[in-house]
């Protein structure tokens, strides 16, 4: 019992730590960028406790989900603004080829 309430404790500290969670949802995707790259520090420094490390990556989650919708919208934008007056494509864009 006594490790059940210690656990729950730890995962509330870790939660409310303010290095590990944002304060607030970042407004650009270069924020998202800034906050990522600082959870990664952190987690490879190997300070971090398990719950603390389980929360930071909780974080890193939902960050990356957070700055792949604000890279869809961006993409959305573009393939709007390359439509011609009937609705087509006016600017063929290059396709992307993962491999080089």
């Amino acid at each position: 019992m006594l490790r059940v309430v210690s656990s729950r404790l730890d995962r509330a500290r870790a939660r409310s730590d303010p290095s590990i969670v944002a304060e607030k949802d970042p407004d650009s995707f270069d924020q998202v960028l800034v906050e990522l790259r600082a959870l990664v520090e952190r987690l490879e420094g190997g300070s971090l406790s398990l719950e603390q490390s389980l929360a930071a990556f909780e974080e890193g989650v939902r960050l990356s989900r957070k700055g792949a919708s604000m890279l869809d919208a961006a993409e959305h934008r573009v393939e709007v603004l390359l439509r011609d007056e009937q609705g087509e494509r006016a600017v063929p864009l290059p396709k992307h080829d993962p491999g080089g």
